[in-house]
């Protein structure tokens, strides 16, 4: 292949896309214009040539002569200048343009090329994408909740102006990591949480403690990889503290019902208790008065002792109904353990067979053979078994018994379907309607009840994770029933 000629150089940037005017580096006149350069400003190369600066330029400050000479003066020193300059076509449209100016040494004389390229779409999307994040940032700036970017490593890479507020860091605080911020003994399951992350929406929402234990947060996740350079955990947080003294103020509401409801069973129940009391109290006198007499005697010591024994084994009766009345009612922390169901319907038989007796109603207990684990708190499992046991007595009390039947109360517990059972059933009257709100506030059968005491059953088995629902009995009568989880350990 030959050399290039002159107009081979003329072809090569005719078919550039790339605009090109060339200036004589000295006056800055225009020389020549390639293809690119006559379309998008609408004029052939001979009309361009004796134009000036202000024929084919925006009218603006920024767009000054001057400034576009002093770029193309640096370019003969310091190389290629890169500004923005606004072109103006014949037909009046601008052009916002990215111009390089290169200076270029030629035999006859030096030049300026000029390359220039239409970039009103990019500085459009620029605009938008400007405006975009100014009201992103204004949004954010109100939002009660923080957004947090996290790396691998749980360290945060960004942070919102709202969570960093919730972090308490200053605009120039480093934030470090994410666990830094969170009770100690909690590091480790907020971690896990992290580490467990799903793609496709948020996580499980999870409740964690301040550094200072002052404050909780709720944070949810998820896994994010839109680019290269924005991959990692995406969390939101907010502030819960005011939500948690909520909770925990009506926890304590609820407990303190609680408390109030065994404490005035109790006193419902006091003159049968005192009767109770009264015999094995009866019996010690009786047993330390004969062996008073008997000691008076000689050789009596025998009698004597079988006395004193005999009134021993009262006393310890008398001290077991004092134990369980003073367990039922006194005021505890919440204590969820493993425990045999058997046993709390066992515990609460006692109660409920003496105050049945004063009703004149028969009581059967019924239990399944093999243990019946659940994780509870055992007083208010046996709150509800009694709560129902004692409106079911009530109801037996007020009823009128047919001709050869009895009264008669059932309470057992089993398994049923993999869940623990517990039913109370009585042959009364049974309740002809409204069933179904039974245990919701302020329901009740009694002329003077007023149904807190069933909507405290419900209340107390759904922390539990069960359910309590009524049923009538096909014979007469109501069953009561609610289901509790099986214990896993």
């Amino acid at each position: 292949m030959t050399s290039l000629v002159e107009a081979d150089f003329h072809r090569l940037l005719d078919a550039l896309t790339l605009c090109v005017l060339l200036h004589d580096s000295k006056s800055k006149a225009i020389l020549w214009a390639n293809r690119a350069a006559c379309e998008a400003l609408g004029f052939s190369v001979e009309e361009l040539i004796p134009l000036k600066a202000r024929d084919m330029t925006r009218p603006e400050p920024k767009y000054d002569r001057e400034l576009a000479i002093a770029a193309m003066n640096r370019s003969a020193t310091q190389g290629p200048q890169v500004y923005e300059w606004c072109y103006r076509s014949r037909t009046g449209g601008d052009m916002l343009s990215e111009a390089i100016a290169t200076t270029v040494r030629l035999e006859e004389r030096d030049v300026v090329m000029v390359q220039f390229r239409d970039i009103s779409a990019e500085e459009g999307i620029k605009r938008r994408l400007r405006a975009h994040e100014t009201r992103l940032r204004e949004f954010m700036q109100d939002l009660s909740e923080g957004v947090a970017l996290l790396n691998e490593a749980a360290g945060i890479r960004y942070i919102s102006e709202s969570g960093r507020r919730l972090l308490g860091l200053a605009a120039d605080d480093a934030p470090g990591a994410i666990v830094d911020y969170t009770a100690a003994d909690e590091a480790q399951r907020l971690l896990q949480q992290l580490a467990e992350a799903p793609t496709e929406g948020p996580s499980s929402p999870s409740r964690y403690r301040s550094a200072d234990g002052e404050h909780w947060l709720r944070l949810t996740c998820r896994r994010i990889e839109l680019e290269e350079d924005l991959r990692g955990v995406l969390v939101h947080f907010r502030d819960i503290t005011d939500v948690v003294r909520t909770e925990e103020a009506r926890r304590a509401e609820a407990r303190l019902l609680e408390y109030a409801g065994r404490y005035n069973a109790m006193g419902e129940m006091a003159m049968a208790i005192a009767h109770e009391l009264s015999q094995p109290v009866a019996a010690i006198r009786n047993f330390v008065e004969g062996s008073i007499q008997r000691l008076a005697q000689p050789d009596s010591l025998e009698s004597a002792l079988w006395g004193l024994r005999a009134a021993d084994r009262q006393a310890e009766h008398a001290a077991t109904i004092i134990k369980s009345v003073r367990e039922y009612v006194a005021r505890r922390d919440p204590n969820v353990a493993v425990t045999d169901l058997r046993t709390i319907l066992s515990e609460a038989a006692w109660f409920v067979q003496v105050r049945a007796r004063e009703a004149d109603v028969s009581v059967h207990v019924e239990l399944c053979d093999e243990p019946l684990l659940i994780d509870c708190e055992r007083v208010l499992i046996g709150q509800v078994v009694l709560n129902l046991a004692f409106n079911a007595i009530d109801a037996l009390a007020l009823a009128a018994c047919e001709q050869g039947s009895r009264k008669t109360l059932t309470i057992g517990a089993r398994v049923n379907e993999g869940q623990a059972l517990v039913f109370v059933r009585d042959n009364g009257p049974g309740i002809s309607e409204g069933l179904e709100r039974l245990f919701d506030g302020f329901s009740s059968s009694k002329e003077t009840g007023n149904g807190i005491g069933l909507s405290l059953c419900k209340s107390i088995i759904a922390r539990h994770g069960g359910v309590i629902r009524a049923f009538a009995v096909e014979t007469g009568g109501l069953e009561c029933r609610f289901w509790l989880p099986v214990s896993s350990d």
